[in-house]
């Protein structure tokens, strides 16, 4: 199995990771939903408290470090820590308060912020079919939300787009950290450990008490997180955004599933418009970036 999966090119990989955490994470935010009644910060804390122990079971078997392998790389795990907070809290916000699809729409800013952070900070260059196809695909994005953009709360909206834009820092410095050759379990291992440092204090002094069921289902959301925070780590360290970021956009189709099956939330004819434009334009990708690698290797 390891020598099969030794012959998949990187980018591939990357593919295949991202959009196996985009599932992870349609998932963690329909078990968000389902928990029902309770403070985001208290949500946000549960989802990363479990990321944090998995990862460092992980680093334990693997016998790594609890100390980044660069001091240097101390300042962006940091970055990294604080955005990913910002964006944790602003999209379970957002979770609660619109239907799954939208929230997850206003969360899939990342892939384009990740694209302008990349130019900007890694000066990872995109020629203009790659730019263009992530402004098409963020257009489909829009027409998601279009139909009921009007109807929504200003305030859940606007953290929604805050969440998005945080995510796409984070995942950025997810990149350059990869670069520089950190190893993904310990960068979830310093984000969840920061993460639920900075909610413990809001958590002490104004739980909510919870039943079972509620115990259980931020377990699970917990669980679907790491699966999607180790998923997405390992794919920015596989590929370069500009390369796997537009299959992020599958978490929205992902999300309207979830969302039709357990909340029974059916998106309009727009929405599917936008799903049909958001996965002809990765597949689109997909082909282009495999036409332009043959003709590089001739």
């Amino acid at each position: 199995m390891t020598a099969v999966l030794s012959k998949i090119p990187c980018k591939w990989k990357g593919v295949l990771c991202i959009i196996a955490s985009a599932l992870c994470f349609a998932f963690m935010g329909a078990f968000v939903r389902l928990a029902g009644d309770l403070p985001s910060i208290q949500k946000s804390f549960f989802r990363n408290l479990v990321a944090f122990l998995f990862a460092a079971v992980i680093l334990i078997k693997q016998k790594g470090s609890f100390l980044p392998s660069d001091k240097k790389n101390i300042g962006v795990l940091v970055i990294r820590s604080v955005c990913g907070t910002v964006g944790i809290l602003c999209n379970f916000y957002a979770v609660d308060h619109l239907a799954l699809s939208d929230a997850s729409m206003l969360n899939k800013m990342s892939p384009f912020f990740v694209i302008v952070f990349s130019a900007l900070f890694l000066r990872e260059r995109t020629n203009l079919i790659q730019t263009l196809a992530v402004v098409v695909a963020f257009a489909g994005s829009l027409l998601i939300i279009k139909p009921t953009f009007s109807n929504l709360d200003l305030v859940p909206s606007l953290l929604g787009f805050i969440g998005g834009m945080g995510a796409g820092a984070a995942y950025t410095a997810v990149r350059w950290l990869g670069l520089r050759g950190e190893k993904g379990p310990y960068i979830v291992f310093f984000f969840s450990g920061f993460s639920c440092l900075v909610t413990l204090p809001f958590l002490i002094f104004d739980f909510h008490y919870m039943t079972l069921q509620q115990w259980l289902i931020l377990i699970g959301a917990g669980l679907a997180a790491a699966g999607g925070q180790f998923s997405i780590t390992a794919a920015y360290k596989f590929a370069p955004a500009k390369e796997i970021s537009v299959y992020d956009y599958s978490q929205i189709i992902f999300s309207a599933l979830l969302g039709f099956l357990m909340f029974s939330q059916l998106p309009d004819i727009w929405s599917f418009i936008g799903y049909i434009v958001i996965c002809t334009v990765g597949i689109a990708m997909f082909i282009y970036n495999n036409r332009k690698d043959k003709q590089n290797n001739k």
